[in-house]
């Protein structure tokens, strides 16, 4: 079935709860299965759904389509505290090619300039979570790319430092302390060379701000600190915490993919195959319209161009594998397997 295809970008997004639960077959085992997945989680994600008005109005998925069919989906990472409405920190653009196991990610800078769909003005693209939530993100991401955002997934950014906490901590590249204490900045310090971060460090290490790079080096942070979190799901052996995460992401975690189907791709893990994952990042600039005004980033046009071409080949069913487009800096580099969450396949990919 279809549904069972989509399991690669849940495995992305969800990463504190499937990885972690469905990366190991004999704890899963003992566990039991049909009990786990079709008794508790059913429950405890029953909040995560959430679909969304689009404008304008997406066309429906026809149920015959073929389940070979590549896909998009817009992963994002928000950055909420309290009952604010807060703001899409992290956008990821991703297509899933079923049929070969290709994933392309392209990852947006969150102070992009561009012209925000349904607000007939241009602004920092993060600020479009913030005026129409996950939808007015999806179609101003599509006005972007020229191209179809078919689901979204996003989680709150509150949850990944739970879910942290949870499992006692993670690893991160930090040789040396950041401190964030510009005008107008959040103040905090992350002290280097610890084995493990807490939750909050991990947090406030996606969140620095103070670096040469901009939103270039913070959406490689970003990464990695994804990459981090998969690793430690991977390894995590404490399955006993797996229904305190599942309330975790029952909490911060929505998607307009309904829980039995979310159930069923959880599921169609357990038979996932390696897959090899691309990943690119949107060039540009940072600057300012007027001296004094806000920071934004500006996105370099003919990079833009070549995405968009990227993407129209990567989504098109007749495209083989031999034939896609791929980021620049891959070159004629081998390819790279994605860690299978079906076996042991160690082989990780990050920008």
């Amino acid at each position: 079935m279809k549904k069972y295809k989509r399991a690669y970008i849940i495995s992305a997004v969800a990463v504190v709860v499937l990885a972690a639960a469905f990366m190991n077959r004999s704890a899963l085992a003992m566990l039991g299965f049909d009990w786990f997945v079709q008794g508790a989680v059913a429950d405890r994600i029953k909040d995560t759904y959430k679909p969304v008005d689009r404008q304008p109005k997406p066309v429906p998925v026809s149920e015959e389509k073929n389940e070979e069919e590549p896909f998009s989906v817009l992963l994002l990472g928000v950055d909420q505290r309290g009952k604010e409405i807060g703001r899409a920190d992290t956008m990821i653009y991703t297509v899933v090619r079923p049929s070969d196991g290709n994933m392309l990610l392209v990852s947006i800078p969150r102070d992009t300039y561009v012209e925000i769909v349904g607000k007939d003005y241009s602004d920092k693209i993060n600020h479009s979570y913030a005026f129409g939530g996950a939808g007015m993100t999806m179609d101003t991401v599509e006005k972007l790319f020229d191209a179809p955002v078919d689901h979204y997934a996003s989680i709150n950014f509150q949850g990944f430092r739970d879910a942290i906490d949870a499992m006692g901590g993670i690893s991160l590249p930090i040789e040396e302390d950041m401190i964030n204490d510009d005008y107008g900045h959040e103040k905090f310090i992350i002290k280097g060379g610890q084995d493990l971060y807490n939750g909050k460090d991990a947090l406030n290490y996606v969140r620095y701000r103070e670096d040469a790079g901009g939103d270039m080096s913070r959406t490689e942070r970003h990464q990695e600190f994804l990459s981090a979190m998969i690793e430690k799901a991977t390894e995590m052996k404490q399955w006993s915490k797996i229904p305190e995460l599942m309330d975790i992401m029952g909490e911060n975690f929505s998607t307009d993919i309904p829980p039995n189907e979310l159930i069923d791709l959880a599921q169609g893990l357990l038979q996932a195959d390696n897959r090899t994952m691309y990943n690119h990042t949107l060039l540009g600039h940072g600057g300012r319209l007027v001296e004094g005004g806000t920071y934004l980033y500006f996105v370099d046009e003919a990079d833009l161009a070549s995405v968009q071409t990227m993407i129209k080949n990567w989504l098109n069913a007749d495209t083989n594998a031999a034939s896609l487009v791929l980021p620049s800096k891959y070159g004629e580099q081998p390819e790279k397997e994605v860690e299978s969450l079906s076996g042991s396949s160690s082989a990780n990919e990050t920008e």
